[in-house]
């Protein structure tokens, strides 16, 4: 069945409003919180029902969101990766959850996520993370790198005399990450070692300060980066928004005073 531009353009008109937009926010939050209760023995069993209903109301207003988004767009709608993001979140939830798909119960609270794509704001920040990518990708191998050499150095030095947590490559990998987040890194592990082997701190506390202050730190500098591009990529589209109408309205005002002049000039003709 066709449907007529015109009804497209009023169904693109109400579902992108931004009351509808507020009222599907407001859902997405509240179905987050609803979900969550459900975690709950003593609430699932007083409320359980009320729960379980207005689950099935805020996949409704989901449904009929995109289904809305699907007759606006068509199949362009397909075309914006956020779209496919709403999408694939709503269509899990309605694959009966039964059997062995039972563990897909646990995955509504992904409808959660749709605020990243409802609110603007989160998803400029998303959109930089995605375009930080690459440079973070970069930093991933510095870091991996860094890692497999002080995990292989670790596991000779250390192995013998502290087995539980150098014993192998996936042990000393694993201990050097928690060194990393500074998690008890003193007090429960070099400190430790190096009562056994003193001069252990030479080989932690460079690690500590290779990857925690220096490595790690490339992550936060390239998420901004991307952050303050996207920011200045935005602005420099709204100014020459600006330009375009601000051009627009001079066009516009020239040809009105033109248009005085004729009359003027009819007027005073004889």
């Amino acid at each position: 069945m066709s449907v007529s531009p015109s009804f497209r353009v009023r169904i693109g008109a109400i579902v992108e409003h931004s009351r509808v937009q507020n009222f599907i926010m407001a859902i997405i939050v509240l179905n987050a919180v609803s979900l969550g209760m459900e975690t709950s023995g003593v609430i699932t069993a007083k409320f359980g029902a009320a729960l379980h209903a207005f689950d099935l109301f805020a996949l409704t207003v989901f449904c009929v969101e995109i289904g809305a988004k699907l007759i606006h767009r068509d199949l362009r709608f397909f075309k914006d990766g956020w779209n496919v993001f709403d999408f694939l979140v709503v269509a899990i939830a309605l694959i009966p959850a039964s059997g062995p798909l039972a563990v897909l119960r646990a995955l509504r609270i992904l409808r959660a996520l749709r605020l990243l794509t409802v609110v603007p704001a989160m998803k400029r920040v998303i959109g930089a993370l995605l375009a930080a990518l690459p440079g973070m990708g970069s930093v991933f191998s510095i870091i991996f790198l860094v890692f497999y050499v002080a995990a292989v150095l670790a596991t000779n030095f250390f192995s013998a005399t502290f087995p539980q947590w150098f014993g192998s490559i996936g042990g000393s990998l694993y201990t050097l990450f928690q060194i990393m987040t500074l998690e008890s890194w003193s007090m429960g592990i070099v400190r430790p070692v190096m009562e056994i082997h003193p001069y252990a701190w030479a080989f932690f506390v460079p690690f500590i300060m290779v990857t925690t202050f220096a490595i790690v730190n490339l992550f936060i500098g390239i998420i901004v980066d991307a952050m303050q591009s996207q920011h200045t990529v935005e602005q420099d589209s709204f100014d020459a928004g600006n330009k375009e109408l601000l051009a627009g309205e001079a066009m516009i005002l020239a040809e009105i005073k033109a248009l005085r002049a004729e009359v003027q000039a009819l007027r005073e003709t004889p």
